[in-house]
């Protein structure tokens, strides 16, 4: 599979269309979490408490799926 994400430090850029496509559903899902949650929310920290749970998951998916699509470096021992 061609590289969709391109590592930048602690973080993946979409080097691809179809990376660009996984983080565009990623930020929108997380949006409308966040607009669900704070619909039935009574103060901010209610907010943000019952939106880390579900920012956390999305984003342990997004890291997955773009760690394991982005260009590895090779790693050959040498001797």
């Amino acid at each position: 599979m061609k590289n969709l994400f391109k590592k930048t430090g602690w973080f993946y850029l979409p080097s691809s269309i179809l990376g660009w496509v996984v983080f565009l559903v990623y930020v929108a899902v997380n949006v409308q979490f966040f607009i669900a949650i704070d619909r039935n929310s009574h103060s901010a920290s209610d907010t943000l408490i019952h939106f880390f749970v579900y920012f956390m998951a999305l984003s342990t998916l997004y890291f997955w799926i773009a760690g394991n699509t982005s260009g590895k470096p090779n790693h050959t021992a040498t001797q």
